[in-house]
C-alpha cells in the first residue's frame, strides 16, 4: 500500500474537489508556509444567492504587508462576518432539505475560537472531515519541522515535502499540471498523479440554477450524507 500525500493551501469552507483530495490521500497538508494571495480561497468561498447564481462568502482579516505569509495572517474579529455568513445562507431554509445538519455544522465551525487564518480554516476542514467520515491524516506545514531550503520554483514544494515524508506517491489538483516536471518525481521515486473531478451535478431548489464547484456547504445542503460520501470519490487520477 503507498503512503498517498497532498498538499493544498488552508481554504475556508472549500469546494468538494478538495475533500475528495484529502479523502484520497493518507497525509494530507494544508500548506501555509507560502505568501498569502489576495482574491484567493484562503479566506472566501462561494454559495449560491437567494434567487440563484452565486455570492462570495468572506472572513475579513486584518491589514498585511503583500509578502505575508498564510501562517500569518490574522482574522479581523471586529467585523460581525460570521453573522453575515448565516445571513447570507439563511434563504437555503425554504428550498434545502438538509439546511438544518448542514448550518448546524456550520455553527460549530463558528465555535472555534482561533484568530489565525490558517489554524481556523484547518480545524474547519478538520470537522466537516469527521463529519464526511473521513479518517485522513491532516496537517498544518507551520507546524512541522519541514526544510524548504532546495525549493527553487512552485512545482518542487510537494516533490521536497513529499521526499521529507518518505510518500510513495503525490496528488495535486489537475489544474497546476504544468507546474510540475514528472522526472524530478521519478528521480526520488514518487509516484506523481493529478486530480480531476467528474462532472456532478445535483438538484438544487431553484430551477436550473445549479453551480458547479461551490463551497462543500452547497453541496451538503442538497444532498445526504450518504449521497455527499458516494461523490468523494467521484474524480479521476491521471
Amino acid at each position: 500500500m503507498k503512503n498517498i500525500t497532498a498538499i493544498m493551501q488552508p481554504y475556508f469552507f472549500p469546494y468538494l474537489g478538495y475533500f475528495q483530495l484529502i479523502n484520497a490521500s493518507d497525509i494530507f497538508i494544508l500548506l501555509d508556509d507560502v505568501q498569502y494571495i489576495r482574491h484567493g480561497w484562503v479566506n472566501r468561498n462561494r454559495v449560491l444567492k437567494p434567487e440563484g447564481e452565486w455570492q462570495y462568502i468572506i472572513v475579513p482579516i486584518k491589514e498585511i504587508s503583500r509578502d505575508t505569509l498564510i501562517r500569518d495572517v490574522q482574522i479581523d474579529e471586529s467585523k460581525d462576518w460570521k453573522g453575515l455568513i448565516l445571513r447570507q445562507m439563511a434563504h437555503y431554509k425554504k428550498k434545502a432539505p438538509f439546511y438544518k445538519e448542514t448550518i448546524d455544522l456550520v455553527d460549530e465551525c463558528f465555535q472555534i475560537n482561533q484568530n489565525s487564518l490558517s489554524l481556523f480554516n484547518f480545524e474547519t476542514v478538520k470537522l466537516i472531515s469527521a463529519y464526511l467520515e473521513i479518517k485522513t491524516n491532516m496537517l498544518v506545514s507551520s507546524q512541522m519541522d519541514l526544510d524548504y531550503s532546495s525549493i527553487s520554483v512552485a512545482g518542487e514544494w510537494g516533490l521536497e515535502i513529499c521526499h521529507q515524508l518518505e510518500a510513495e506517491q503525490y496528488i495535486n489538483p489537475i489544474g497546476g499540471k504544468a507546474l510540475f516536471d514528472p522526472i524530478k518525481f521519478q528521480q526520488k521515486g514518487i509516484d506523481l498523479k493529478f486530480h480531476l473531478i467528474d462532472d456532478i451535478k445535483y438538484k438544487v431548489g431553484w430551477k436550473n440554477n445549479f453551480v458547479p464547484n461551490l463551497s462543500i456547504i452547497d453541496v451538503l445542503m442538497f444532498n445526504s450524507l450518504e449521497k455527499v460520501n458516494e461523490m468523494l470519490h467521484d474524480f479521476k487520477l491521471l
